[in-house]
């Protein structure tokens, strides 16, 4: 007959925290003591205890499952809203984005595009999408549309463009930077096609493009391409039309006047009086 008694030899707390590692509660190996130690001290039976515990646990847990989606998205850099400048952007609609943060179009696999020149903070909104759909729980992937393309010929002349348009196609959000800056070759024109083809009506993609709808011929070199392409992503898509002045452009004018101000007080300054 086996003996499943606990050696005596062996401390309760040890072998209490090898159980939490086995069963991956790292939170009720940190926190067990310490909320014990409260609830003793409030009264408190043991099933509010375990339940603080659970709640603890529920919380770290999805803190290290949101850092985890993030940091799986990559990122360039993590931004939300709370920095986006409205007011700089007159012509974009607010309140659709504010709605668009709620995600769900994300569930109803519709798409968004942002069309606008440089510097007027397309990635920026949709890095804040992006983000805002990691905290609830869904799978992104941030690239650029050349470091996509790039990847998806390296994928095929390594004989792994499977695998790789399978992980592309799963995703729950793809966000595909900066479409219309470098110009695609007939093969990585095609493939990127490939990608939006086996996303349509499956899953959620986000397009940021400095080109209107009439110039991505340029980049894709073929009109038939095109308008194919144009007709799967446009189908149920948000138009975030962003008109207006760089901000990097506004700053740097800004800098400049600053410090044409700043000259010109030093001089009046080492005026001999």
């Amino acid at each position: 007959m086996t003996d499943t008694s606990i050696p005596t030899t062996i401390a309760p707390q040890v072998l209490l925290v090898n159980h939490f590692k086995t069963l991956k509660l790292p939170t009720f190996a940190r926190e067990y003591e310490k909320v014990g130690n409260e609830c003793a001290r409030d009264d408190v039976d043991y099933a509010r205890y375990l339940l603080r515990l659970c709640e603890l646990e529920s919380i770290d847990r999805e803190r290290r499952n949101t850092e985890r989606r993030i940091r799986l998205a990559k990122f360039p850099v993590t931004k939300s809203l709370d920095t986006f400048d409205f007011a700089a952007i007159p012509g974009l609609n607010k309140p659709l984005v504010l709605e668009l943060m709620r995600g769900e179009w994300i569930d109803k696999r519709e798409n968004i595009i942002a069309l606008g020149p440089s510097g007027v903070g397309k990635t920026h909104v949709a890095l804040a999408l992006g983000l805002a759909a990691c905290q609830k729980g869904m799978s992104v992937s941030f690239t650029t549309a050349a470091a996509l393309v790039h990847e998806l010929m390296e994928a095929r002349d390594e004989k792994r463009l499977r695998t790789l348009q399978k992980q592309l196609t799963n995703v729950k959000l793809l966000i595909i930077d900066e479409l219309g800056y470098v110009p695609f070759t007939a093969v990585g024109a095609e493939l990127l096609f490939e990608v939006f083809s086996r996303r349509y009506e499956h899953a959620a993609t986000l397009v940021t493009s400095n080109l209107p709808f009439d110039e991505w011929t340029s980049v894709l070199g073929s009109e038939r391409l095109t308008v194919a392409l144009l007709d799967r992503l446009t189908h149920h898509a948000h138009i975030l039309e962003m008109n207006g002045e760089s901000y990097r452009l506004t700053a740097s004018k800004k800098r400049q006047k600053q410090t044409v101000q700043t000259k010109s007080i030093e001089k009046e300054d080492a005026r001999p009086i």
